[in-house]
């Protein structure tokens, strides 16, 4: 049963990472005719909640109260998951290379790992410490960062910050359901999160500017709503869906390196539909990525879960994703 739960996961990973990887292809273009990240990035998760909306209700039948139960995970998500981790990220960027705060973003499995030794005290098996290095060292290649000299040490700590952000959000998407589908913990959290941003964008705090300008997409001019779309059906309510879905089933540890190809995926459609190029080391670093995926899903020993214990809660019938007819019934380990 366990093995079932863990290959039906890394399949609902692998769909998430595909997803999510789809947002930088199809939100640079929108950056490039004039959007500010801020609006993008709020655009992106306010349509994605929408579309998740009629999924979530359907998907709670009728069970309103879950979604105060849930209230906690549910703000953790919009605030950690959503709003708090992009903007970080984007603030990160406007001091430090893109390719060096994905770098320092993606750390995060690493983080979760000693987190958990730190908690435990007890040392990871050793599947887990060389699935580690293996997995950063294909992650290093993969972004070929430049330099690190005159680095920003403001825009670092940003990054660092949204490491821990990117790492929460897989704690708070592998914690127990409790009740709460995970397509309806996606939905609620996207809303919330773009409430969220509004807000902060509202204060000046970030730029906020939209473009209704045609922009330049597979080589020639398309609406502005075309990406927007993509990235709001695709790469948010797809992606925010599956991957809360495949933490629920694999645990937060090995979701969130299976979290890793989205960063292979972003690279292999920046070079399909940006032409960007694509070197050898990264395609030896994607197979270090698996290789290391491997070497983590090989640990027999599921990993303790970082979260308080969840309150009780009734018995829940099952939860699922009901955007694409994939289940949890939550009875795995978290990690």
């Amino acid at each position: 049963m366990a093995t079932n739960h863990t290959t039906r996961g890394l399949i609902v990973a692998v769909i998430a990472a595909a997803s999510f990887g789809l947002s930088g292809a199809f939100i640079k273009p929108l950056l490039e005719s004039g959007w500010s990240p801020a609006a993008a990035v709020s655009a992106r998760v306010l349509i994605g909640g929408v579309v998740l909306a009629p999924f979530a209700a359907v998907a709670l039948r009728g069970r309103w109260g879950t979604l105060w139960r849930g209230r906690w995970r549910l703000l953790g998500m919009a605030l950690i998951g959503v709003a708090g981790t992009q903007v970080l990220y984007f603030a990160a960027i406007e001091r430090i290379p893109v390719s060096t705060a994905i770098l320092i973003e993606y750390l995060a499995p690493v983080v979760l790992v000693l987190l958990v030794w730190a908690r435990t005290r007890r040392a990871p098996r050793w599947m887990v410490l060389a699935g580690s290095g293996v997995a950063i060292a294909g992650l290093l290649l993969v972004v070929a960062p430049g330099g690190g000299h005159g680095l920003d040490a403001v825009g670092v700590a940003l990054a660092v910050t949204a490491m821990l952000g990117c790492a929460g959000y897989y704690v708070i998407a592998a914690r127990p359901a409790d009740g709460l589908p995970p397509v309806a913990l996606a939905a609620v959290g996207l809303l919330l999160g773009g409430v969220a941003l509004l807000a902060v964008s509202a204060t000046g705090l970030l730029p906020f500017v939209v473009s209704f300008r045609d922009v330049e997409l597979f080589g020639g001019p398309a609406p502005w709503w075309v990406p927007l779309a993509v990235v709001g059906v695709l790469a948010t309510a797809l992606a925010y869906a599956a991957g809360i879905t495949a933490a629920g089933l694999l645990g937060s540890r090995l979701s969130s390196f299976a979290g890793l190809l989205e960063v292979v995926a972003a690279t292999v459609y920046a070079w399909l539909l940006l032409g960007e190029s694509l070197g050898a080391l990264q395609l030896v670093g994607g197979v270090l990525i698996l290789a290391g995926i491997a070497f983590v899903r090989s640990d027999p020993t599921p990993t303790p879960t970082l979260s308080a214990p969840a309150e009780p809660a009734e018995p829940a019938k099952g939860t699922s994703l009901s955007l694409s007819g994939l289940e949890s019934d939550n009875n795995v380990p978290l990690g």
